[in-house]
C-alpha cells in the first residue's frame, strides 16, 4: 500500500530530528540538496544510508580520538618506517636514538612495529614483570625454511612443545654435569690448537688468530653434537662451513620480514633460493648422521648417549616428551646447537685476546694468575681453569664490552599489553639493547673502558644491568657451555704463548672497529705473533 506525501515527510521530519544534533551542518545541507534531487519515495532510503555512514565514520573519529599512549618514537617516513635511522652497526644506531628518545621507543622497521630497550629498568620490565606476554619469538623467513618450520629451541612458539624442548636442552643436553662429561673433547681440541700454534711459532710465522678460533669452536661443536669432525676433502670441518651459511642467511635482509606485502622480492633478489640450497644441503648431511647414529646403535644394541645425537634418538625412542618428535624436530634442534655454540664462542675469545693484547698490563695479570697456579704442568686441567678469578673476570667484562648477540635474539608479543603506561600493540617486535644496556654510565663507572676489575655482578641475566646470555624464560641454555670453552682456551693461549701485533706494531693502535651480522666480530680478523713461553709440549 502506497503512504501519502505527507506521512513520508512526517518520517523524514523524525530521522531529520534524531540526527540534527550530530550531523554537522555541512552534512545537513548536503541531505537538503538530496532531498531537491530525489523523489520523497527514494530519499528516507539514502538519508538512513547516509546516517549509518555518519555514525560509522564518527565510531572511526572515536577511535583515532583516543589514541593508545604509544612509547616515545622518532619521525618516520612512508613505507620504510624508520629504516633510514639504521647505520651499518644496527646496535650503535638503536643507542644513538635511544639517547634522543628514552630507553623505551618504538620504531617502525617497514612494516613491523618494533619495541626497542636500551635501559636495565625497562629490560626487568619486558624480561621478568611481562616475560610470558613477549615469550614467543618472530618467525622469519630465514627462519621458518631453515628450522623446518620453527620447530627447533630457538624460534619455536612459546607453550608446552616448547617447554619440553627447553627441559631437553638444560637437563639433557646441557646441563652441567652433561658439559663436564665433554671436558676430554675440549683437552684434545684445544691441545691440538696448541700444538698447530707452537709449529707456526717455530717458523715466526703471524697467525689469523680469529680463523684458527671459529676453526676450534667447530670441531668442538661438532664431536659433542655429532660425535666427531665430520671434514671435506681440504680438511675442513664440513658442517662447520654449512653453519656458517646458515648464519648468514639468519642475519641477511629479507623484504618479506620487513615488508610482508612484498614478499615476493625475496625470489627475485635470489634469497628464497640460497635458503633452499642451504636447507637441503643441511637436510642432507644430517640425515647421513642420524642414519649413521641409529645404525650403530643397532649394531651395538645399547641405547648410550654418548652425544647430543645419541641422547635426542634416545628421547625420541622412549617418547619422552609424550608428544610428537620425528626426526626433522631431532634435526632442528642440532642447529640450534650450531647456531648458538660456534661463532658466539669463538668471537668471545677473539675480542677477549684483543682487548688484552691492546691492554698488555692486564694481560700480564691474568697471565701471571694461570702460570701461577698451573705450576709449569704440561696439561692445563678445567679444575685449575675454575680457581682462576681474574681470568673470569676478563672473560666477563669482554662479555660486557663485546656481547657476542648485541640485540638479544627479539621477543615478539603475543598480546596487545600496558608497559607502565605505554601501551604495546600485539605482534611487536622487541629487540633488547644488551650493548647498550652494558654500557649505560648510569650502570658503570668509565664504561667504554676494559677493567675486569669492576667485577661483581653475576652472568645469569638477575642483575638487567648486565645480559650477554639474556635472562627470563628465553634466555640461552648454553651459557656453561659457552663459558667453559672460553675460560679453557683462553687460559691455554696464555699460558703457553705471549702475543704481540705483527711488525712490532703498537699495540694501542689495535683496529678494534665491528662487523655486525648475526654475531658482531671484529671487522678485521685478529693477526698476532705468539712467542712460545719456556714450557715445552
Amino acid at each position: 500500500m502506497s503512504r501519502s506525501s505527507s506521512t513520508i515527510k512526517t518520517e523524514c521530519g523524525i530521522i531529520l530530528h534524531t540526527v540534527e544534533m550530530a550531523f554537522p551542518a555541512y552534512l545537513l545541507k548536503w541531505l537538503a540538496e538530496q532531498q531537491l534531487r530525489y523523489s520523497y519515495h527514494l530519499f528516507p532510503f539514502s538519508l538512513l544510508i547516509s546516517f549509518f555512514i555518519f555514525i560509522l565514520l564518527r565510531l572511526i573519529n572515536g577511535a583515532w580520538s583516543q589514541k593508545p599512549n604509544l612509547p616515545p618514537f622518532p619521525p618516520k617516513y612512508p613505507i620504510i618506517g624508520n629504516l633510514h635511522q639504521l647505520g651499518t652497526l644496527v646496535h650503535r644506531s638503536l643507542r644513538d636514538l635511544s639517547d634522543k628518545y628514552g630507553p623505551i621507543m618504538l620504531l617502525h622497521l617497514g612494516g613491523v612495529p618494533t619495541l626497542v630497550v636500551s635501559s636495565k629498568e625497562w629490560a626487568k620490565e619486558i624480561l621478568k614483570t611481562h616475560d610470558i606476554t613477549f615469550a614467543n619469538r618472530p618467525h622469519t623467513t630465514a627462519a621458518k625454511l631453515l628450522f623446518y618450520g620453527c620447530i627447533d629451541g630457538a624460534f619455536a612458539p612459546y607453550g608446552e612443545y616448547w617447554r619440553q624442548v627447553r627441559k631437553i636442552f638444560v637437563i639433557e643436553l646441557l646441563s652441567i654435569k652433561r658439559v663436564q662429561s665433554f671436558s676430554f673433547i675440549r683437552e684434545e681440541e684445544i691441545t691440538n690448537m696448541i700444538k698447530k700454534i707452537s709449529h707456526l711459532c717455530s717458523e715466526g710465522a703471524t697467525i689469523n688468530l680469529s680463523e684458527m678460533l671459529l676453526g676450534l669452536s667447530n670441531d668442538i661443536v661438532s664431536r659433542c653434537a655429532l660425535g666427531r669432525k665430520h671434514e671435506n676433502k681440504d680438511g675442513e670441518n664440513k658442517f662447520g662451513d654449512l653453519s656458517r651459511e646458515l648464519e648468514q642467511l639468519l642475519g641477511a635482509f629479507s623484504f618479506g620480514d620487513l615488508f610482508p606485502w612484498l614478499g615476493w622480492m625475496d625470489s627475485l633478489t635470489g634469497l628464497i633460493e640460497k635458503i633452499k640450497k642451504v636447507s637441503r644441503d643441511l637436510d642432507t648431511f644430517l640425515d647421513e648422521i642420524v642414519d649413521e647414529h641409529v645404525k650403530q646403535m643397532k649394531q651395538d644394541g645399547s641405547d648410550d648417549k654418548n652425544d647430543f645425537v645419541d641422547i635426542l634418538l634416545h628421547v625420541q625412542k622412549n617418547n619422552i616428551l609424550n608428544t610428537k618428535f620425528t626426526r626433522e624436530h631431532i634435526k632442528a634442534l642440532l642447529l640450534d646447537m650450531f647456531v648458538g655454540g660456534t661463532d658466539t664462542t669463538s668471537t668471545t675469545i677473539e675480542w677477549a685476546i684483543a682487548e688484552l693484547v691492546k691492554n698488555p698490563k692486564i694481560m700480564k695479570t691474568v697471565q701471571e694468575e694461570v702460570r701461577r697456579m698451573t705450576s709449569k704442568k704440561q696439561k692445563l686441567d678445567e679444575e685449575d681453569i675454575q680457581q682462576m678469578d681474574y681470568l673470569k673476570s676478563v672473560v666477563k667484562e669482554t662479555l660486557r664490552l663485546h656481547p657476542p648477540l648485541p640485540l638479544l635474539v627479539p621477543h615478539e608479543s603475543s598480546a596487545a599489553t600496558n608497559l607502565k603506561g605505554y601501551h604495546v600493540p600485539s605482534k611487536t617486535r622487541v629487540y633488547i639493547n644488551a650493548w647498550a644496556i652494558q654500557r649505560d654510565p648510569e650502570m658503570w663507572n668509565n664504561p667504554e673502558e676494559f677493567s675486569p676489575e669492576r667485577f661483581s655482578s653475576d652472568l645469569k641475566g638477575q642483575n638487567y644491568e648486565y645480559l650477554p646470555f639474556g635472562s627470563g624464560r628465553r634466555g640461552c641454555p648454553g651459557m656453561s657451555f659457552g663459558l667453559v670453552v672460553s675460560e679453557s682456551v683462553i687460559a691455554n693461549l696464555l699460558y703457553w704463548f705471549d702475543w704481540e701485533l705483527p711488525g712490532g706494531a703498537n699495540n694501542e693502535d689495535l683496529d678494534m672497529s665491528e662487523s655486525f651480522g648475526l654475531v658482531v666480530t671484529k671487522k678485521i680478523p685478529l693477526h698476532l705473533v705468539p712467542t712460545s713461553h719456556c714450557f715445552s709440549l
